[in-house]
């Protein structure tokens, strides 16, 4: 019986470390393919979203790749990998969580599974490997004190209602980032995925009250004062705040009533250029580099149970607190159809208030 369980323990020994050995050829394989491609063309994955910057110097330093960007928005990016097919510019896309499926039925992505696959949580990924969230962002409020006009500084949804502030949110037709503030506030107000009517509600008034800026909220914006209360993924307000000439003029905080945590996917373009630099960028954007690359950003990386953040880098983040209010997306299907919806309904009920 020894003997059996000596064997069994041996094989499985002898398996893992085949299994582990097979990781480190493939690796290796895909590190001399991309090397070969010699370059990685990006869409919406700036130097100033999410640390986007020290993953490109990375990928360079280490691989040789020369590598390009074009912001966008999710929308765009996925319209792009469509339009552009067998004359594809693009490799690899960062795009909000519910352009993952969406990119996935349009049939324009590739998958790529890293191996720390298994360390990220099964509400975070295509089971086939087309998508995966690299990193979570909750919306969050930042604040210019100095354009306040008197009023406090609003620590909820509700508080919006009664400033005198004008509050800028962005395009939600084609911006995830907005989109999700719309679906935030609806949390923060009794609806959810499927009911988004209250956050409507919310910037309608606004909208009436001639209080409501559709303008992108972004560090060229702040910097301008255009921007009193934006509303904005947490680690793109820490982001903004870290670059300003006065940060201490800005607040960064996640509103108390409620709010949404989703996150970013790569996806990877099923026409891509270069495929194997696509594959090799998503592999290291989940190693332990890449993932406290993107902390770095003021991202949370979506494996950081498993990583030890330097304190530095944990110091970029808002405390945990603030989030005990804070929903994932129960149903994302429901927020995909809900999503699919919004522009229209947004058109319909917020923007004629505008005109």
């Amino acid at each position: 019986m020894k003997h059996l369980l000596l064997a069994s323990l041996l094989g499985s020994a002898i398996a893992l470390s085949t299994s582990a050995m097979a990781a480190e050829t493939d690796l290796k394989t895909l590190e001399a393919a991309a090397k070969t491609e010699g370059a990685i063309n990006s869409v919406g994955m700036p130097d100033d979203w999410a640390n986007w910057k020290g993953t490109w110097t990375d990928l360079t330093a280490k691989y040789g790749l020369v590598h390009m960007d074009t912001d966008m928005s999710s929308a765009q990016e996925v319209a792009k990998f469509d339009a552009e097919k067998d004359n594809a510019s693009a490799d690899i896309g960062d795009v909000g969580a519910a352009f993952g499926p969406i990119a996935v039925a349009k049939g324009v992505t590739q998958p790529y599974k890293p191996t720390t696959w298994d360390q990220v949580p099964d509400w975070a990924k295509d089971k086939e490997g087309h998508w995966a969230l690299a990193y979570t962002g909750t919306i969050a409020f930042i604040v210019n004190k100095k354009l306040l006009h008197g009023s406090d500084v609003p620590t909820s949804w509700a508080d919006l209602k009664t400033g005198k502030y004008k509050v800028t949110i962005g395009d939600v037709s084609t911006a995830a980032q907005a989109a999700n503030g719309v679906l935030a506030a609806a949390i923060a107000m009794k609806g959810d995925e499927t009911n988004i009517a209250p956050g409507l509600q919310l910037f309608t008034e606004l909208a009436k009250q001639k209080r409501l800026g559709i303008n992108n909220p972004s560090i060229q914006t702040l910097e301008k004062g255009e921007v009193e209360v934006g509303v904005v993924w947490d680690f793109n307000g820490l982001s903004y705040k870290a670059k300003m000439t006065n940060p201490d003029d800005y607040v960064v905080l996640i509103p108390s009533d409620g709010s949404v945590i989703s996150g970013y996917t790569t996806i990877i373009n099923k026409y891509a250029k270069h495929p194997n630099a696509a594959k090799l960028a998503r592999e290291y954007i989940f190693s332990d580099a890449g993932q406290i690359n993107l902390a770095n950003g003021n991202a949370r990386p979506i494996r950081a149970e498993h990583l030890k953040l330097p304190p530095e880098v944990q110091a970029k983040l808002l405390p945990n607190e603030q989030y005990k209010n804070v929903t994932p997306i129960k149903n994302p299907d429901a927020w995909e159809k809900t999503s699919k919806a919004l522009p229209q309904q947004w058109n319909e009920q917020v923007i004629v208030e505008m005109q």
